[in-house]
């Protein structure tokens, strides 16, 4: 699936709790599809349930790439999954069949379809000095400092994430310069692929209604006993994979630091923030295409005409 020298790929996006797992096995059932996640929770092996990886029996129908692919505990960024989900599409494509990115993470598409751009080795002696300082006062001043001289390369860190903190830090300090203003003018410009780009999104209270049921759902499907077994196999809540929304949570209240209802509260409360921020970041993407889960007709016509006919967007 050529068009001209670029390889055809269809990308669908959107916030949590959206639909988009339903959405991608039929259009991969439809055309002959591989589904690559872009979830940068889903490539965590032992991390099922929060974070709503397709069940095996949806992995059977249709080929996964890029999930369970490391251990909580195995450090993980946007440049290896571009180089590895690259290597999956390749994959994929010799097999004549059709990628579909899936997912919401936005930075991990981003990289995927464009690139990164190559930083300049940090100097390890400020990544030294920077990491004595966060085991003695902790990461948040670190990061408020992030805040400050990097606001756009902040929103786009967790703040427990002390590996990027740190390292968007060593290139402030070395350089006077901000990390985005190296993403900027890199420009994410390179694109070898010909793209068909599919966010989906809904109602804001219907999508607040979906994310409050899916919690609901995991809590029942045994979110609490996920995460006792990954403290039982020895993974550390510092962990940042043990920060992420549903783990936490959960681990506040194995540690008796809230109760059942209040953990339960907060979780849907920051499920609803995180889509919110999720459709904050899609938006400011260019040629997409924003729909509804439920015009799956609509898409495949679109996409039917990507296929056959070199439909672009771009």
């Amino acid at each position: 699936m050529m068009n001209g020298d670029r390889p055809k790929l269809i990308v669908i996006c959107g916030p949590t709790g959206i639909g988009k797992t339903n959405f991608s096995l039929a259009l991969a059932k439809e055309f002959d599809g591989c589904i690559v996640s872009a979830d940068s929770m889903q490539i965590y092996r032992y991390m099922d349930i929060g974070t709503a990886k397709p069940s095996p029996e949806e992995r059977r129908q249709v080929p996964h790439y890029m999930m369970d692919i490391v251990d909580p505990d195995t450090p993980y960024d946007a440049a290896r999954f571009c180089r590895e989900g690259r290597t999956a599409i390749a994959k994929i494509h010799t097999q004549g069949k059709l990628p579909l990115i899936v997912g919401g993470t936005g930075f991990y598409i981003k990289a995927l379809l464009h690139g990164l751009f190559e930083a300049n080795p940090v100097d390890p002696e400020i990544v030294r000095r920077l990491k004595e300082q966060a085991a003695a006062e902790g990461i948040q001043p670190l990061y408020q400092r992030l805040c400050v001289c990097d606001p756009e390369t902040s929103g786009r860190i967790h703040p427990n994430d002390a590996y990027r903190v740190i390292r968007a830090l060593a290139v402030y300090e070395m350089t006077s310069n901000p990390m985005s203003v190296f993403q900027e003018a890199h420009g994410f410009r390179q694109c070898p692929f010909d793209v068909l780009k599919i966010c989906l999104t809904d109602q804001r209270e219907i999508l607040y209604d979906r994310i409050d049921r899916r919690v609901d759902k995991m809590v029942a499907d045994g979110l609490v006993d996920e995460v006792k077994k990954l403290l039982e196999m020895g993974y550390s809540v510092n962990l940042r994979p043990m920060q992420a929304i549903g783990y936490r949570h959960m681990t506040d209240f194995l540690r008796g630091r809230a109760g059942w209802e209040e953990t339960v509260s907060l979780l849907k409360r920051d499920t609803r923030r995180f889509a919110k921020r999720q459709l904050t970041w899609f938006k400011k993407e260019t040629d997409t295409i924003w729909t509804s889960p439920e015009e799956k007709m609509t898409i495949f016509t679109l996409a039917r005409r990507f296929i056959l006919n070199s439909y672009l967007i771009q």
